[in-house]
């Protein structure tokens, strides 16, 4: 699919891998329409003013996230793109010092990491079908969801953070399956530690030796790598139904 004079729903859009790939789409001039539960704190440097529109939700929230995408329909007429980065981290062992973990933490994180994502991608996958098919395209849309290496390789205390990434791998083929009936394809990007908000307020303790296991390059990804990526999933017509590591060779 061709980025340019597309339309874009990026959830997760106010930082981190989110605002990266909202910047770039805007940059291969696609219009965006940033879905978070935080306004952004960047305006874009590149396209037309009408490039950008950002919009407060809760991922977690059905009539917010349906209010969302009501808002590009009515600005933009439809969407073609939905890529789904809104998420949180958590870590608890399963018994700790205290006690049992805490079942309200385990529930928020499957809440926003899997929950959140199959509300956006509901919305955008009903928005999608009603695109028409032209000789330029044969696809109505591409969905790119965030999972993890986590999902394939989760650490001691990663319980409910792994839970929730493997549930996006899972879903990743079913839901491919059920959308190319209707030229819509589904990919989902694993990446490994990424230099964003929620990396960066990890002490070195836990730092130091998720490096230490990367093979090459020695350094954790960068936002934009993660967006380029992206990208190449949605000009890649026959990337569909599968999870991608992005960890330069780190298996924790």
């Amino acid at each position: 699919m061709k980025i340019e004079g597309k339309v874009a729903i990026v959830s997760g859009a106010s930082s981190g891998l989110g605002q990266a790939c909202a910047q770039r789409l805007i940059a291969r001039g696609c219009r965006v329409v940033g879905l978070d539960i935080a306004a952004p704190r960047w305006t874009p440097t590149t396209g037309s003013h009408d490039s950008f529109t950002s919009v407060v939700a809760n991922v977690v929230d059905g009539e917010s996230v349906q209010a969302a995408h009501d808002r590009a329909i009515d600005r933009f007429g439809h969407i073609d793109i939905a890529i789904c980065c809104a998420g949180v981290l958590h870590g608890e062992r399963l018994v700790g010092r205290e006690g049992p973990a805490k079942l309200d933490a385990f529930r928020r994180v499957l809440e926003i990491n899997v929950i959140g994502t199959f509300n956006v991608i509901r919305f955008s996958a009903a928005a999608m079908m009603r695109n028409e098919l032209t000789e330029e395209s044969s696809e109505r849309g591409v969905i790119v969801m965030t999972s993890s290496i986590a999902a394939f390789d989760g650490q001691i205390g990663q319980s409910a953070y792994s839970a929730s990434k493997g549930a996006v791998a899972s879903m990743t083929l079913p839901i491919a399956r059920e959308l190319g009936a209707y030229g819509i394809r589904v990919v989902s990007i694993a990446p490994g530690v990424f230099e964003t908000p929620m990396m960066q307020g990890a002490s070195e303790k836990v730092r130091q030796p998720l490096l230490e296991q990367t093979v090459f390059p020695k350094r954790f990804g960068l936002p934009h790598e993660y967006a380029e990526l992206m990208e190449q999933v949605i000009a890649n017509p026959m990337l569909n139904g599968t999870t991608i590591r992005l960890d330069g060779a780190l298996h924790m």
